[in-house]
C-alpha cells in the first residue's frame, strides 16, 4: 500500500501554471510514475493530458442537475461552484489513451492513475465516476502480476485551490470507500533515479501444429502464445549488472548508467521435440534484438531493477505485435464478389499457418528512443516503411511534448545492435533443415511448412548408415579372428 508519494516539483509545477491560465472548468488526464512496493511510495513523474475525441470533444466536462428554485438562487454565482455540479468523463476514450501511452513508457515508468482538474463540490459528487475511470485505465494499461492493484487519483483543486492525492484500490467494489486519503508533497524525483539498460538478444522456435490438436493457427496467434512462454522463461533468467552477479537485494551505490546481462538457463529445444510429433506441420522462428530501459529509485534493489527490464522486453515485444495486428485490421477490405482477391489481401498476421505451403516473411516494427525529461527516455516503434517524422505526431498528441527533439539525439540503439547477424531487427532461420542454410541471411520472420519429413527422413538414413557400418566392422573382425586362429 502506497502511503505517501512525491511528485517532480518542475513538471507538476508547470501543469499547474498551465491550468491556472486556461479558461477550461474540468480536465483529465494521466498521471505518469512509479508505485514502489518496496518504499511504500509513489513517484510522480509527469502529468498528461488526455487529448479529445475524434468528434473534436472534451474527455472531460461540468454537468448540472440544479432545480429551478437553486438555478435562481444560484444566478449570481459561477456553475462550476454549484453543489450540485458533476463530472462527466468519456471513459472509454482515457482509457484507450492510456493503452497507447503505456507503449511509449520504459521500464520502471508507467501510468499509474488519472489527474482532474475541477472544484471541491464537482470532485465530491463524482465519486463513482471517478473511480470508474481509473479502473478502465488500469484495465487499458496494467501492471506486472507482481505490482500493486492500486492506483492513484490526484485532484487539483482550483475551488478552494490545492492538490490533494488519493488511493484507489482496485482490489475492491467501486465505491466512495475505494478512495483513500495519502500524503502527498512536491519534490526533485528525478534527481533520484538511476538507469538500467540492457541488449537483449533472443531466438524463438515456435511449432506450428495441426488444426485439430491447436487452435492457435494465425501468425499472431502462434507469435503471442510464443511470447507469453518466453515470459515465464525470462523470469526464471539470472542477470548480471555491472558485471556482477545479481543475488540480493541491495540497492546500487553508483550513481549513473548501469549496463544489464540477463542470462537464460539452458533449455532443451522444444520445437525440435515437437518433429517427431505427427501433429506437426511446419516451424516459425521468431528471433532479433531489443534494447531496454528501466528507471528506478536508487533507494530501490537491483532485484527490482532486473525485474522491470524482463517486464520492459515482454510489453515491447507485445507492443510490437499489437502494432502489427492493428495496421492489419485497419487494412484488411474483404471483397464478397471476387473471393480471390479477397484472399489476396488477407495480411501476414492473419495468414492460417497450417495451410500454408511456402515460406512467408514479416518485419516487425523496430524500436526508438526520444528524450523526454531530465535525461530520461521514451519509445515509440517504426515500420520498416517509416521514418522518423511519423515520431512528431505521436509525441506531440499522446504525451502533450510541444515539440519533438532534434533528430541527432533520438537513441535507434536497436538498429546498431541488429548488425551483429543481419542487416534488420528480425533474423530469419527457415528451420533445423541444412537445405534452409542457405536462406538464413532473409530478413523478418518466416515460416516453414514442409511438415517435417524431409528432416525425419534424413535422420533415419543416417542411423542406418550407422547400424551397417557397425555389422561391417563386427563382420571384418569376427573374419580376422578365424584367420589368425
Amino acid at each position: 500500500m502506497v502511503k505517501a508519494v512525491v511528485g517532480e516539483e518542475t513538471q507538476l509545477k508547470l501543469a499547474d501554471d498551465r491550468l491556472s491560465h486556461s479558461t477550461i472548468t474540468a480536465q483529465v488526464g494521466l498521471v505518469i510514475g512509479r508505485l514502489s512496493s518496496n518504499l511504500d511510495r509513489g513517484f510522480v513523474f509527469d502529468l498528461i493530458p488526455t487529448p479529445q475525441n475524434d468528434a473534436g470533444e472534451a474527455v472531460c466536462s461540468l454537468t448540472e442537475t440544479t432545480s429551478r428554485d437553486d438555478k435562481k438562487k444560484q444566478s449570481k454565482s459561477k456553475p462550476q461552484s454549484s453543489d450540485s455540479s458533476s463530472l462527466f468523463f468519456d471513459k472509454d476514450w482515457v482509457a484507450e489513451h492510456a493503452r497507447q501511452v503505456s507503449r511509449m513508457l520504459l521500464g520502471g515508468m508507467k501510468v499509474i492513475g488519472i489527474y482532474v482538474w475541477a472544484s471541491e463540490n464537482a470532485f465530491k459528487n463524482s465519486t463513482i465516476a471517478l473511480c470508474q475511470t481509473v479502473h478502465g485505465v488500469a484495465e487499458a494499461a496494467p501492471f506486472s502480476e507482481n505490482d500493486s492493484n492500486e492506483r492513484l487519483l490526484i485532484h487539483i483543486c482550483y475551488s478552494p485551490r490545492r492538490w490533494t492525492c488519493r488511493n484507489c484500490s482496485l482490489a475492491s467494489n467501486i465505491t466512495s470507500s475505494s478512495l483513500r486519503p495519502c500524503d502527498f508533497k512536491m519534490g526533485r524525483v528525478f534527481n533520484s533515479l538511476q538507469t538500467y539498460k540492457c541488449m537483449y538478444n533472443f531466438s524463438l522456435r515456435l511449432p506450428i501444429y495441426h488444426e485439430s490438436t491447436s487452435n492457435a493457427q494465425t501468425l499472431s496467434d502462434i507469435l503471442r502464445q510464443g511470447i507469453s512462454v518466453h515470459e515465464n522463461e525470462l523470469r526464471g533468467a539470472k542477470a548480471m549488472v555491472d558485471g556482477n552477479l545479481v543475488v540480493n537485494d541491495e540497492s546500487s551505490t553508483i550513481d549513473g548508467s548501469h549496463k544489464v546481462e540477463l542470462l537464460l538457463p539452458f533449455f532443451n529445444d522444444i520445437s525440435t521435440k515437437a518433429c517427431s510429433q505427427k501433429a506437426l506441420v511446419g516451424l516459425l522462428v521468431f528471433s532479433g534484438s531489443v534494447c531496454s530501459f528501466a528507471y528506478l529509485n536508487s533507494k530501490e534493489p537491483i532485484s527490482q531493477a532486473v525485474s522491470e527490464i524482463k517486464g520492459d522486453i515482454i510489453r515491447s515485444l507485445q507492443s510490437r505485435l499489437d502494432i502489427i495486428c492493428d495496421e492489419a485490421d485497419k487494412d484488411l477490405v474483404p471483397t464478397e464478389d471476387d473471393a480471390n482477391e479477397a484472399t489476396a489481401v488477407i495480411p501476414v498476421s492473419r495468414l492460417v499457418l497450417d495451410s500454408l505451403r511456402e515460406t512467408r516473411g514479416l518485419a516487425f516494427p523496430r524500436r526508438v528512443f526520444v528524450p523526454w525529461l531530465v535525461g530520461t527516455f521514451i519509445c515509440d516503434y517504426l515500420q520498416p516503411s517509416e521514418r522518423l517524422e511519423v515520431l512528431k505526431d505521436h509525441c506531440v498528441e499522446l504525451m502533450s511534448m510541444e515539440a519533438l527533439p532534434d533528430a541527432s539525439t533520438i537513441l535507434e540503439a536497436e538498429v546498431e545492435a541488429a548488425t551483429m547477424t543481419t542487416e534488420s531487427f528480425w533474423d530469419v532461420a527457415l528451420s533445423f533443415c541444412s537445405e534452409s542454410i542457405s536462406s538464413s541471411k532473409n530478413k523478418g520472420i518466416e515460416t516453414q511448412t514442409d511438415n517435417g519429413q524431409t528432416a525425419v527422413k534424413t535422420t533415419n538414413f543416417n542411423i542406418m548408415v550407422a547400424v551397417l557400418f557397425l555389422l561391417l566392422s563386427i563382420l571384418v573382425g569376427l573374419v580376422l579372428t578365424v584367420k589368425r586362429t
